[in-house]
């Protein structure tokens, strides 16, 4: 694989629950950068998914880093948790987080990289006074709670005027897109100006290897970038 400008973080929530830790093991060797872990409450979003106990029991088996999104209410009250269960980064959702700033705060006094995430419908300009603490910020590009969903066209100009806005400003942090990630949507959110990109059905499914499915989003993407 050619250096490239962007990561893929598998998301284990569309994985083999009865394997994780070889389906883990799997994205890892395939070439994963990150793990993605959605935590959902029930509350925040319809369905519930697993807590800190998954992330402490998926850290031994991956060196790569553990990209915790928290769909939930009331975030700060499992910030630490996660935390001391191996996670890398946390990411928690503006719409969730009315002390949004001390989240943040939080979030990096346990030593973690701190994402805020914006469902569709949230407007960027949201992050005005947050933006340059950022390690990470992640676009929803369907709306949170349900794998296999279909990436929102409308995304496009939100992922590019954010690029804008993090170059303006000089900010480091990561773009990340997270929802219908596939391989014929891979290439446009490269282009519009994300570095990390989640994909779970895309890379769980059973239509070839998680090795196959991987290289499948790259080829993709590095095919669209020699046009």
């Amino acid at each position: 694989m050619p250096d490239k400008n962007y990561k893929i973080a598998p998301s284990i929530l569309s994985s083999d629950f009865a394997r994780l830790g070889e389906e883990v093991q799997a994205a890892d060797a395939a070439g994963g950068d990150w793990i993605h872990v959605d935590i959902m409450d029930g509350h925040f979003v319809p369905p519930i998914s697993f807590g800190s106990p998954i992330i402490n029991a998926i850290r031994p088996v991956t060196s790569k880093p553990l990209d915790v999104h928290l769909m939930v209410q009331h975030p700060e009250r499992h910030l630490e948790d996660c935390a001391k269960s191996g996670a890398d980064i946390l990411t928690v959702h503006i719409e969730a987080s009315p002390h949004l700033q001390r989240n943040i705060q939080m979030i990096k006094d346990l030593g973690c990289r701190a994402g805020v995430s914006l469902n569709p419908a949230t407007p960027l300009s949201s992050l005005d006074e947050i933006l340059p603490e950022l390690d990470l910020v992640l676009i929803m590009t369907v709306n949170p709670g349900f794998g296999g969903q279909s990436y929102l066209p409308s995304s496009r100009r939100k992922i590019a005027r954010l690029r804008q806005w993090l170059d303006e400003i000089g900010s480091q942090a990561e773009l990340e897109v997270d929802g219908g990630i596939h391989a014929g949507t891979a290439a446009e959110v490269v282009q519009a100006g994300a570095t990390v990109l989640v994909a779970g059905s895309a890379v769980f499914n059973d239509r070839g290897s998680v090795a196959e499915n991987i290289k499948r989003l790259h080829d993709a993407v590095e095919a669209r970038s020699v046009v």
